[in-house]
């Protein structure tokens, strides 16, 4: 299994860490390794002081997928859900500063919280709406249709380059709001109004 994440996707997002809204969609990978088990909680690792939350859309692979066209999208997933792609955002700077690849500050272990309930997935083009609250404040609001890149063009794109398995997890970028967690923060996604899943940070 593994976890193709895409960046700058909502473009207050984009903006709020000053980059460039992109033209196509940019692409990242979590191993396996990089997913919280669930209800585990998060440790703060020792190396990073600023660890950020970003609430994403998270949409699971049924199928295989190839060279798909975006038509096709629909049947290839089996669920969807939102999680969490966790950021050491002071290394990140530190190796873009530099021209590095991004890995240590995004694919670390436990990097990834994604929800163990899902939702059907029946209309891509069907409003779906997600949230995050810090200690009982929403510091995080998405609809899917504010995505740069919706679903099916992510997957047409993706799956050209790289192809996605059965159980592969799909991020979809996050909206506006990021933030540095802190030891003794309780976070709780929500999905359509439902609570998807809670996790509390430890120092």
């Amino acid at each position: 299994m593994k976890m193709i994440c895409i960046g700058r996707n909502y473009a207050q997002h984009a903006r709020e860490l000053g980059n460039a809204v992109p033209s196509e969609p940019i692409f990242f990978l979590k191993p396996s390794t990089a997913l919280l088990p669930p209800g585990s909680a998060f440790r703060i690792p020792e190396w990073s002081k600023e660890i950020h939350y970003e609430m994403e859309l998270v949409y699971r692979i049924g199928k295989r997928c190839s060279a798909i066209r975006a038509d096709e999208a629909a049947h290839h997933l089996d669920g969807v859900t939102v999680g969490l792609d966790l950021t050491a955002r002071d290394v990140q700077e530190q190796l873009k500063s530099s021209g590095a690849p991004w890995e240590k500050a995004k694919a670390f272990d436990g990097s990834a919280v994604v929800s163990d309930r899902s939702l059907p997935v029946t209309d891509l083009d069907a409003e779906l709406s997600f949230g995050l609250e810090r200690n009982g404040k929403i510091v995080q609001q998405g609809r899917s249709t504010e995505m740069l890149f919706p679903v099916p063009l992510i997957l047409e794109h993706v799956s050209r380059f790289i192809t996605l398995e059965p159980g592969d997890l799909v991020f979809t970028g996050t909206p506006a709001g990021v933030g540095p967690l802190s030891p003794g923060d309780l976070l709780e996604g929500t999905l359509e109004g439902r609570s998807m899943f809670q996790l509390r940070v430890e120092g």
